[in-house]
């Protein structure tokens, strides 16, 4: 059951989130519902998508939506207006798609693997709630992901204006560069993240108040240094800069020919200093490029170099499905599998039952004529044939999933016993009373 991105506004995701911290209670708190088996939560800005192993399709989809509901106090008429629900294969296929970046709004992304990684890591600590299905489901997911990801390397290139502006820096520049950024809304706040998901370690921001600056500084992981500098001192933070960046609301330029001009070169001295002007109008005269010692890239130049790495990307989603496939149908074998345990157990049960019913009755019937070393015998005997008789049917009921053929003449044979035996009430009996226990 999912809200995301592509469904749901910000307003009701943010009202149905489930912090990190509550993903135990909330795997506990769903497997207590009376047809809910199994659980996982992954929530993140992006989605809340609950998977569950449930007895009753339709019962539990209602259980698990008044959860959502009572929960967040969102209606579930609200919910329901704005879910995807996907059942089985499908339900899989989601799974292995989001971990692969494939369901992100920038396509390969990497963050939200590691995000379905933490669910699986606090699924395990979470008890029995996160059980062998759905365990094996997200195990089975992250595996695919990474293959998918290792093969195809959807993720590289950058596919934003701000991400572009950091690897075109980087790649212009020394990695000892003194980066600058002028601006901290939303265009340099991610410049910002992106420079330090690549490495930097210390950069100077310009901005009018220092507000935006310390939240920013907040954000980063310790050893990261953000400098704040206020706008007087935009010049001076200038000279000492390699790379300066500027995404500023300014109507006018903040640096022009003469600007510039006036700044030393930069060390080490052959490189030329890198202007990535982000912002519309533009911060950086275009004057400035007529200079030896300055190089500017505006949005324009970016955006050819994002529509380019977004073409290849897509290229990239079409190979990365392929092997989804190929790791999807490897999980489906798996998952049929475990269908022939509990079938083995409960046509073993319902054969034990049959027999020692009629040696019951057999005895009680000619009791007074069989001593205990007969009774013994009939016992041992009537074992053997029902051993013997379940023999041919057991073997044609096991199969680990790796051989398909060998896995669809399984499931065939496991149907038609389970149709025979009359098996599937008391398949599903059993369930629910483990579930009561």
């Amino acid at each position: 059951i999912g809200l995301s991105i592509h469904t749901t506004p910000i307003e009701m995701r943010e009202k149905l989130a489930i912090p990190e911290a509550e993903w135990p209670l909330a795997i506990r708190q769903l497997c207590a519902l009376n047809h809910i088996e199994e659980a996982a939560v992954l929530s993140t800005c992006n989605r809340l998508e609950i998977y569950v192993s449930a007895l009753s399709r339709y019962r539990g989809v209602k259980e698990v939506t008044q959860w959502m509901s009572k929960r967040s106090g969102v209606s579930v008429e609200d919910i329901r207006q704005h879910w995807f629900l996907l059942y089985n294969k499908d339900a899989a296929q989601h799974l292995f798609q989001v971990t692969a970046g494939l369901d992100s709004l920038v396509l390969g992304e990497g963050q939200i693997q590691a995000q379905v990684k933490q669910v699986s890591v606090i699924g395990k600590d979470a008890g029995n709630g996160f059980g062998r299905i759905i365990g094996g489901l997200f195990d089975k997911a992250i595996s695919a992901g990474k293959r998918a990801r290792d093969e195809t390397k959807i993720a590289s290139g950058a596919v934003s204006v701000s991400s572009a502006a950091v690897e075109l820096a980087l790649k212009k520049c020394p990695g000892s560069a003194m980066m600058l950024v002028i601006g901290a809304g939303t265009m340099g706040r991610l410049v910002i993240k992106h420079l330090v998901a690549k490495g930097c370690t210390r950069i100077v921001v310009v901005n009018r108040s220092q507000e935006r600056v310390a939240a920013i500084r907040k954000e980063m992981r310790p050893g990261v240094e953000i400098i704040y500098k206020q706008l007087e001192e935009m010049l001076a933070c200038a000279a000492e800069a390699n790379v300066i960046f500027t995404s500023t609301a300014s109507a006018t330029p903040l640096f022009l020919k003469e600007h510039v001009e006036m700044l030393p070169p930069p060390s080490p001295a052959d490189h030329a200093r890198l202007f990535v002007d982000i912002s519309v109008p533009r911060n950086v005269g275009s004057c400035v490029a007529e200079l030896d010692g300055a190089r500017v890239y505006n949005v324009d130049d970016l955006k050819e170099v994002v529509a380019a790495n977004k073409e290849d990307r897509a290229r990239k989603a079409m190979e990365a499905q392929a092997i989804i496939t190929e790791e999807l149908i490897k999980f489906e074998g798996w998952r049929d599998s475990l269908q022939t345990g509990p079938t083995i157990k409960k046509l073993r049960s319902k054969a034990e039952r049959i027999r020692a019913a009629s040696v019951e009755a057999f005895i009680s019937k000619h009791g007074n004529n069989i001593n205990e070393k007969t009774k013994e015998a009939v016992e041992k005997l009537t074992r053997e044939i029902v051993n013997k008789t379940l023999h041919g049917p057991m073997v044609h009921l096991r199969c680990d999933g790796t051989d398909s053929r060998k896995l669809h003449e399984m499931l065939e044979n496991m149907h038609a016993m389970i149709r025979m035996y009359e098996l599937d009430r008391e398949l599903l009996e059993e369930k629910i009373r483990t579930k009561k226990k």
